[in-house]
């Protein structure tokens, strides 16, 4: 039986961290080695602005998640108000 790659939970927070950063990271790299090796500052700057975009990007996702989870908390609270009459930290 062949084992799936993030049936772990470590394995798959190994592998969400490697797309989520190493991405960005091989992007950045790659215009560093174009820099030194041929000089050429707007290839250097394509890569290291893809590398930088990529990185902005995948935190502005991360960062609508966490909003999603707040509203889901918060619809939660709702619920428990209208079965309760209280908010639930009270």
């Amino acid at each position: 039986m062949q084992k799936v790659v993030g049936s772990n939970p470590i394995s798959r927070s190994l592998a969400v961290l490697a797309v989520r950063y190493g991405i960005p990271a091989a992007f950045i790299v790659a215009g560093q080695v174009v820099l030194i090796a041929t000089g050429d500052a707007v290839n250097w700057a394509g890569f290291t602005g893809a590398g930088l975009a990529i990185l902005l990007i995948s935190g502005l996702i991360r960062l609508g998640n966490e909003g999603d989870k707040e509203r889901e908390r918060e619809e939660a609270a709702r619920d428990y108000f209208s079965r309760h009459g209280r908010w639930p930290d009270d």
